[in-house]
């Protein structure tokens, strides 16, 4: 039997394990919206951790952070894990008991648009209208980077075109999800989060063991020039077509880029995005006691720190046992499936190519879910039409599945998108938009409605201009010597996340203070 068979064996077999789950838990989904888009406040702790975890890591973790790694090195890789680690930890330490405590307080919220509204109990809908609107903008984005990794596993795997395995992948993650709602996207998400762990873990034994030990992986890396190193990058030679050079079969390098602290800190402002990431917020929200949560985030610390640090390793690995497999910086991405395809026989290779096809659908069907939960929910029964039925609430956010996943289509058409590159724009959107107004909804009772509006629009305003304005024009500075330039290329995130702060507190203190209500509120959050 030919291994493109085994391979499509074993991920069918995975599938309808997958679609099993969204049948058993589609009557339960459908009783009502708030059983759709937030699962009854009933997760459990184990579930919590692990289904915020996987639908937070996606399909860049087995594909984007080794790609990464492989690209050029430790630095760039270890630095942003070590972001996402810390910010990990304390999110679930200072935001995820207030915002349960506190979203069930303001009027039970079951949306993160609807716990903002409430918050500052608007009448009308101004905060809810723009949060869900940048919701459907950055998890639209988000939703892109899934199907792209959905085309390239499959394309890859197979040795077909792009194209029609990305629209076959996008068709399987929508219908999985109009079926059962955020039950079964938790549920299957804990089972996807066991296997993206196996998976990892599998195929860095496997390359440790081809590549002939450790010793020989930290040699190899010991050769090229920043490849190893904290504070210095990788710089592969490339040729005029962006294609690294290759002689007498070894890829070259040249000098090592310095990687100094502006850097670092760059890096390591992914962990902010953790405070306004609503696909992890809504773990909070959702689960069943709110004592559960510090065995929540002992769950969720552990499983991070493996699938991180192990992600990274992979890269590493695949530099010393495929040198010369991945020769641009798109097709690096692909060095997971590459290792696990040529070290492990097909049927065991198929389960763990499942395991891609596991982040991405935990990734996804949040993202879908959550969109679609910001218009139907949000805008139409909040806004457009205040009197909706629990039923047209449910038609409308369908339609809004299918026309999410229309757009994202249309942005994952350019099978040579860089999966990083897509997460890292929308984790800045959310976390620059989301971030500091949830750590200041939270923790200061001073925030006014109209700070709320400052900050989210002035984040994600920031976000856009620093990346497409202030980036490149730094960039080009920093090409011809002008040190600022450094600077204004650092990721979009940090001086978002400064900028949205900056907001709410200066137009809080400027407008007049919250009502009495609002604080009542607040401080009910806040003693229990």
């Amino acid at each position: 039997m030919k291994d493109e068979t085994l391979y499509l064996i074993a991920m069918i077999v995975y599938m309808a394990v997958v679609v099993g789950i969204g049948i058993v838990f589609a009557r339960r989904a459908n009783k009502s919206s708030e059983n759709y888009f937030l699962g009854g406040r009933s997760l459990g702790p184990w579930v919590t951790a692990m289904s915020a975890e996987a639908s937070d890591m996606s399909g860049w973790l087995l594909m984007g952070l080794p790609g990464v790694a492989y690209w050029f090195g430790l630095a760039d890789a270890f630095w942003t894990a070590l972001g996402l680690a810390v910010g990990t930890y304390f999110n679930w330490l200072i935001v995820s008991k207030r915002l349960r405590r506190y979203s069930v307080q303001a009027n039970n919220s079951i949306t993160l648009p609807e716990f903002f509204s409430n918050r500052f109990r608007e009448k009308k809908k101004l905060v809810m209208t723009i949060a869900a609107a940048f919701i459907l903008i950055f998890f639209t984005v988000y939703a892109a980077s899934c199907l792209v990794t959905c085309g390239k596993l499959f394309s890859t795997l197979f040795g077909t075109s792009y194209i029609p395995m990305m629209l076959l992948g996008a068709l399987f993650v929508l219908v999985y999800t109009i079926l059962g709602g955020f039950l079964a996207e938790s549920a299957s998400d804990f089972m996807q989060s066991i296997v993206m762990i196996i998976a990892l873990s599998t195929v860095v034994i496997i390359g440790l063991v081809s590549a002939g030990g450790i010793g020989a992986v930290i040699d190899n890396a010991k050769e090229i020039p920043g490849f190893l190193d904290f504070f210095g990058l990788a710089n592969p030679t490339l040729d005029d077509a962006g294609k690294q050079i290759v002689e007498n079969g070894k890829p070259l390098f040249g000098e090592a880029t310095p990687y100094g602290i502006l850097t670092i800190l760059s890096m390591m402002a992914w962990g902010l995005g953790y405070f306004g990431m609503p696909q992890v917020l809504l773990r909070f929200m959702a689960i069943r006691r709110e004592d559960e949560l510090k065995r929540s985030r002992r769950i969720a610390m552990v499983w991070v720190v493996i699938s991180l640090a192990v992600a990274v390793f992979i890269g590493i690995i695949g530099r010393q046992v495929h040198p010369t497999a991945h020769l641009t910086k798109a097709a690096s991405e692909n060095i997971f499936i590459t290792m696990a395809t040529s070290s492990l026989p097909a049927i065991l290779a198929g389960f763990v190519m499942a395991g891609i096809l596991a982040a991405t659908i935990s990734s996804s069907d949040s993202y879908l879910l959550i969109a679609a939960s910001a218009f139907a929910k949000n805008i139409f029964q909040g806004v457009v039409k205040k009197k909706a039925t629990d039923k047209q609430v449910m038609l409308v956010s369908r339609i809004t599945l299918l026309a999410i996943a229309a757009i994202a289509i249309v942005i994952a058409l350019d099978e040579n998108s860089v999966i990083f590159s897509i997460v890292s724009f929308a984790w800045a959107g959310f976390g620059a938009t989301f971030g500091p107004l949830m750590i200041f909804s939270l923790f200061w009772k001073r925030t006014t409605r109209a700070g709320a509006v400052a900050g989210m629009v002035g984040g994600a305003g920031m976000v856009f201009l620093w990346k497409l304005v202030l980036n490149p024009f730094g960039a080009g500075l920093a090409e011809r010597g002008i040190e600022i330039g450094n600077a204004l290329t650092i990721y979009e995130l940090l001086p978002a996340f400064i900028f949205s702060s900056i907001c709410i507190v200066v137009v809080s203190l400027l407008t007049p203070a919250p009502s009495k209500e609002v604080v009542e509120d607040f401080e009910m959050a806040a003693q229990k």
